[in-house]
């Protein structure tokens, strides 16, 4: 399967043959990103295209220097399987939610 990852305006998107499947949406706060929602397509679903898609986007993040905070579930469930991320995430706070939701 033809797959890639880029980033977007507030958003990583992952693609295949060419056409956007699914997204990580964020919001960068200071030195902070945080993660708020995460899709794939129904087809797409089960193909670990939401794994690889969420790996690319905390890779990245960290590569900025930015802390994670995984209000997303899936962010969150992947981050907690996922160890080699732990040095980098903050728990997110009810705060965290409202911030994302007075900008939506």
């Amino acid at each position: 399967m033809d797959t890639s990852v880029r980033a977007a305006e507030n958003r990583f998107e992952i693609l295949v043959a060419g056409d956007v499947v699914g997204v990580a949406e964020y919001l960068d706060d200071g030195g902070r990103r945080i993660f708020h929602h995460t899709r794939v397509d129904d087809a797409m679903s089960g193909k670990g295209l939401a794994g690889r898609l969420v790996g690319h986007a905390l890779d990245e993040t960290r590569k900025e220097g930015r802390r994670i905070v995984p209000v997303c579930s899936y962010v969150n469930s992947y981050v907690g399987r996922h160890d080699e991320y732990a040095d980098a995430v903050d728990p997110a706070t009810e705060a965290d939610g409202d911030l994302v939701e007075s900008r939506a």
